[in-house]
């Protein structure tokens, strides 16, 4: 069974989009995205923020909550649990 979770065509059949590629390249990304010029973002008006994941996407949530923990803003981690 084990041997059959490392057979990238037993992947594939589960990943039909081709997802396990993208992790990868995520410090790739992420170096990109920090070394962007990004315009500023007006949090005027805004007091509270609400992150919504599921697994580790929801992870990110957390980060955010810390950042923010510094400000005014609060902000709201929800990890949501598949029903399997």
């Amino acid at each position: 069974m084990i041997n059959q979770l490392f057979d990238i065509t037993k992947l594939e059949e589960f990943d039909s989009h081709g997802m396990y590629k993208i992790y990868d390249k995520w410090p790739e990304i992420a170096k990109e995205s920090f070394e962007s010029k990004q315009n500023s973002v007006n949090f005027e008006g805004v007091n509270h923020i609400v992150f919504a994941g599921m697994g580790g996407s929801g992870a990110i949530g957390d980060m955010f909550a810390s950042i923010f923990s510094k400000t005014i803003i609060h902000v709201s981690t929800l990890q949501l649990r598949s029903s399997t």
